[in-house]
């Protein structure tokens, strides 16, 4: 016979929170920044270089393991945005509740995000900690803040190229969002941790400072923003679809 109860709406069940407002991210996104600038100005950065290294340089520069995480660490990149772009074709997973155009645009952000750091990087004029003094080499402390500034060591290092091949992943985040909440919450958990983890490990072996890992999140973080904010405005405003 037929149901008289209509099926539930798939909005989201009452428990689960209601997504956050495009004033709400850039709200998140300017704390973030005054962090970081207060981490910048802490000094906390030298300390925690100088944890993993000192005037003889650092040790696990040249480690196995460090460097096959490296490796591991770029290689896994390349694998998921191979993954991104066999999605556009044959979309899997959460990436099925996008539409064609959604999952280009998804590549094409992570991707620019990752370009972004880079190219930043190869303009910078800031060495990485195994080039400074304090660790053997003969750099001086320059921070970064003072952009074009040659600190007298070969520059290049600011931000963390390596941690943006994890990253730029974040944009995924503000793709599946709305559509697929719980799932964007994890995208975005698997980026910072891989992003955390290839920072940490680049730390360790002295190729950058903590705040370049930092500030290579919050780059990646707010240029996903940016590019999604119109879309994000859209649909905030738009009435629910169900």
């Amino acid at each position: 016979g037929a149901m008289t109860t209509p099926a539930p709406a798939p909005a989201a069940p009452a428990h689960s929170r209601p997504p956050l407002a495009p004033a709400q991210l850039w709200a998140i996104t300017a704390a973030a920044l005054l962090l970081l600038g207060l981490w910048d100005v802490s000094g906390a950065d030298l300390a925690l270089a100088q944890l993993a290294g000192g005037p003889s340089g650092f040790p696990w520069k040249d480690s196995l393991w460090a460097s096959r995480f490296h490796a591991w660490g770029r290689n896994a990149s390349g694998i998921a945005l191979a993954c991104l772009l066999l999605a556009v074709s044959v979309p899997f997973g959460p990436l099925r509740a996008l539409g064609r155009g959604q999952r280009v645009k998804l590549l094409l952000v992570t991707a620019a995000a990752m370009l972004l750091v880079t190219a930043l990087k190869y303009a910078s004029s800031t060495s990485c900690p195994w080039d400074l003094k304090e660790f053997g080499g003969t750099a001086r402390h320059v921070s970064h803040w003072r952009w074009g500034q040659s600190d007298g060591g070969p520059g290049r290092c600011f931000p963390a190229g390596h941690a943006s091949a994890a990253f730029g992943f974040v944009a995924g985040y503000f793709a599946l969002r709305l559509p697929r909440p719980r799932a964007a919450r994890l995208w975005l958990a698997a980026a910072l941790v891989a992003g955390l983890a290839f920072g940490l490990v680049q730390q360790w072996r002295g190729a950058h400072f903590a705040s370049h890992t930092l500030w290579t999140a919050w780059l990646c973080w707010t240029f996903a923003l940016a590019c999604y904010s119109k879309q994000a405005a859209r649909q905030h405003h738009a009435p629910a679809a169900g």
